[in-house]
């Protein structure tokens, strides 16, 4: 690690003392996280149904620009509703599912209590989560 790289974890680590600043970089850091798996996930499931984007748009009547951005655009932000729709066309829908243990204690503590014990291992495992690096903790 580069002494940029090993300033930039610091700057961050302190920055998550802020109870306001760690709520906001917790719910970003899920949400990005959740949304690629999900859009992963589907977009795998539509080549696997050998189905273009095209014709998943005519499926759930949206215009193609739309599932071509959903596939294709490095940051989008679909609702829950245009994600539904995809993966019903491709024969599948959304679920929640509880955290590992491991996990909600992470992530759902520090949110719930707007404060870490370690604010540098929350921020790199925010960091691997947000990045695709890692998977979330097996039950």
């Amino acid at each position: 690690m580069t002494a940029e790289q090993s300033a930039f974890w610091d700057d961050l680590a302190e920055d998550l003392q802020d109870p306001e600043f760690l709520r906001h970089y917790v719910v970003e850091s899920i949400r990005i996280a959740t949304i690629d798996r999900i859009v992963n996930q589907l977009d795998e499931a539509r080549g696997a149904a050998d189905l273009s984007k095209a014709a998943l748009a005519r499926a759930i009547s949206a215009d193609p620009a739309v599932v071509r951005r959903l596939f294709s655009a490095k940051h989008v932000n679909p609702t829950l509703g245009t994600l539904a729709e995809v993966a019903a066309a491709l024969g599948m829908r959304i679920t929640l599912e509880p955290l590992p243990p491991a996990e909600r204690k992470s992530v759902t503590e520090p949110l719930l209590d707007g404060r870490a014990a370690d604010t540098q291992a929350l921020a790199h495992h925010l960091s691997e989560l947000r990045n695709g690096t890692s998977q979330p903790a097996a039950a």
